[in-house]
């Protein structure tokens, strides 16, 4: 498909997550006027990822829907629901859709996301899930219905609140973890070890320093799993949650330059953006782009969805980008604690334990006695008022000492 010659091609987004919906809300916000088209590969309209592991899998929620149908219209935004990217080609500023059809573009914004990574050698069973979209989620919550016992590998942040859904609604969970602690890799084995005393006070089965072998079957359904210590454990469903690979298989020969699987992958991009590839742009989890340390990082966060497609916006219009220094900003809800993290929190800091009071508790991050980042959990405000130290940069000893 391609306009007339009279008409301008349009700015198209590949990708109708919430990266690809906020890209195409700041630009009609910055004040572009002319044709936008935004391409989701899924049948339903842009929606809220977060609470599938949470609010929508436990069946407190049907609808998390981000937009009405209305909103685009009203917005002049062309939502092409079903429609898959499969191919570039950027010298003649065309994509390919998985139809067979081509769509010229004037500016094209990749916003394609993730994809729940697979362990291999697996038998393919019933029963069996991992999650990422609503699909997934909408399969897991009927099974979950009828199941008694849960076994969930992987406890990073979708496997333990997928333990902590599992254990509100009365699930015997069984959490596997090659780590020595949840989160381990993410926030280090000290806080992790916070983490699992939540969830084991909970009564899930947290065997840390363990992963799978191989999944057990009774018939063409999952009964259990045999562990890579030898146990045997009994589950009802599974769920692999061992992370995500950045969507970038379709772009393999379109020259545009891609960041190396092993250190992550996704698109390279600078600090606003801008592809390798002319009038090619890339934003949200599939996107690595050039951050204050000198080095191109994916940052797979709900809030840098929306400040990305801010910054991408104003330097695609050649408007004036934001002035606020950006603190990197996420959460986790599990069971009645939310836990949350300003900053750049890494396994390889050194951390300050503030509180701890069995249950709640919060933590500085350091590097070379720099602040990097707070987490808390079930403290909300006490987190929340460190942002500004965090951007400065402040020594974390401002804040450990006694005021």
């Amino acid at each position: 498909m391609s306009p007339s010659p009279t008409d301008p091609a349009p700015i198209v987004i590949a990708g109708a997550g919430l990266a690809g919906l906020r890209t195409a809300e700041e630009l009609r916000r910055a004040g572009y006027a002319g044709p936008l088209i935004l391409l989701g590969d899924e049948s339903r309209p842009p929606y809220d990822r977060p609470p599938l592991s949470k609010q929508f899998v436990r069946g407190e929620t049907d609808d998390t829907t981000l937009r009405p149908p209305e909103f685009f219209a009203e917005k002049q935004i062309d939502l092409r629901l079903g429609t898959e990217a499969v191919g570039v080609d950027t010298a003649a500023r065309q994509l390919k859709l998985a139809d067979g059809s081509t769509l010229d573009y004037d500016q094209l914004i990749i916003a394609t996301g993730l994809r729940p990574r697979r362990l291999p050698g697996l038998p393919e069973l019933r029963g069996v899930h991992v999650l990422r979209g609503h699909a997934d989620a909408t399969a897991l919550r009927a099974e979950l219905a009828d199941a008694a016992t849960a076994l969930v590998v992987g406890a990073g942040f979708i496997g333990c609140e997928l333990a902590a859904s599992f254990r509100t609604r009365g699930v015997e969970v069984i959490l596997v973890e090659p780590q020595p602690t949840p989160l381990a890799s993410v926030l280090g084995a000290e806080i992790g070890a916070l983490v699992a005393r939540m969830h084991t006070a909970a009564g899930v089965d947290l065997r840390c320093g363990t992963g799978l072998d191989t999944l057990l079957a009774e018939g063409d359904r999952v009964r259990g799993a045999r562990l890579s210590d030898g146990a045997e454990v009994a589950a009802d469903l599974v769920v692999i949650g061992v992370g995500s690979r950045p969507v970038t298989e379709w772009l393999a020969d379109s020259g545009i330059a891609l960041a190396d699987p092993a250190a992550g992958g996704g698109v390279l991009a600078d600090e606003v953006g801008r592809t390798s590839a002319d009038r090619v742009w890339a934003v949200g989890d599939v996107a690595a782009w050039l951050h204050q340390t000198g080095h191109r990082k994916r940052v797979e966060h709900w809030t840098n969805a929306g400040e990305q497609a801010r910054l991408t916006a104003c330097a695609l219009l050649g408007a004036a980008a934001p002035t606020v220094a950006r603190v990197p900003y996420f959460w986790s809800d599990q069971y009645d604690v939310k836990i949350q993290a300003l900053g750049t929190p890494a396994a390889t800091d050194d951390v300050h334990l503030v509180t701890d009071d069995g249950r709640k508790f919060l933590a500085y991050y350091s590097q070379d006695g720099t602040l990097t980042g707070v987490v808390g959990a079930g403290t909300t405000a006490q987190v929340m008022k460190t942002r500004a130290k965090i951007a400065a940069g402040a020594p974390v000893a401002e804040l450990l000492t006694p005021s």
